[in-house]
């Protein structure tokens, strides 16, 4: 008996008849996901865009700072954000621990610091071609830097989809303050770690392929956007265009 490749089948298996117990895995793994990025976006994608137009005392402290967290390990997140919500914590009030909530806010916490990053650093370098054209028409910073975003927002959703990438794969923080209770806070991750050492290889396998899958799509989606942006900045453009003005 070949246990590898009676595994491969059986996952595949699992995969094609839309067993109840893996895709009910993978469906709450990618709402929680998705839930805390698209919070984390529109935190990070502001936050990110005024860092890139405003100048202030401290600034490279808090870009230092900022680059730091890009490095952040989950497991670190997992443990603060425990210990806040635990019942002794300032958050525990709230009761979320070991909740579909407390994932979230732990993939948030992870999420922020990489779509602040990346955007700032983006409108910053549209910033050193524009931002002096917006200012000498009046604009401050916050004007400034939605305009600036508005004219990267292609690469902006790139960061969007990135920032997806490393909340899908992450283990650490869901395992830590979701608990990986089977039915409720068990997503991708936490299940392939929890079925492996149970033996259950084909379930843990299956959601590795799904997980795999979902990476590879965004990779793809991310590799097309990049492709569609050059493309459509090799247009020639039109005479008299104000850069970041809407076509």
């Amino acid at each position: 008996m070949n246990t590898f490749s009676d595994s491969v089948q059986a996952a595949l298996h699992l995969i094609t008849s839309f067993d109840h117990v893996l895709w009910v895995v993978v469906l709450r793994s990618l709402a929680v996901s998705a839930t805390a990025c698209l919070l984390a976006y529109g935190v990070g994608v502001a936050l990110g865009a005024w860092l890139a137009v405003s100048r202030f005392r401290g600034r490279g402290a808090v870009l230092v700072g900022l680059n730091t967290l890009l490095a952040l390990p989950s497991v670190v997140v997992g443990l603060v954000v425990y210990l806040l919500l635990s019942r002794t914590g300032p958050l525990g009030f709230l009761g979320w621990m070991f909740s579909f909530k407390a994932m979230v806010l732990a993939q948030f916490i992870l999420v922020v610091p990489v779509v602040t990053a990346l955007t700032r650093q983006v409108v910053e370098d549209v910033e050193r071609q524009h931002g002096e054209q917006w200012a000498s028409l009046g604009a401050g910073p916050w004007v400034r830097s939605l305009l600036l975003a508005w004219d990267e927002r292609l690469a902006l959703l790139t960061i969007g989809v990135t920032a997806f990438g490393r909340a899908i794969s992450e283990v650490g923080a869901v395992m830590i303050v979701g608990g990986n209770i089977d039915g409720f806070t068990r997503v991708m991750t936490t299940a392939i770690a929890l079925e492996t050492s149970k033996g259950d290889l084909p379930l843990a396998l299956g959601l590795g392929v799904v997980l795999l899958a979902v990476v590879l799509l965004l990779n793809a989606l991310v590799a097309g956007l990049r492709l569609w942006g050059e493309r459509r900045n090799a247009r020639p453009v039109p005479v008299g265009r104000v850069p970041g003005a809407l076509a």
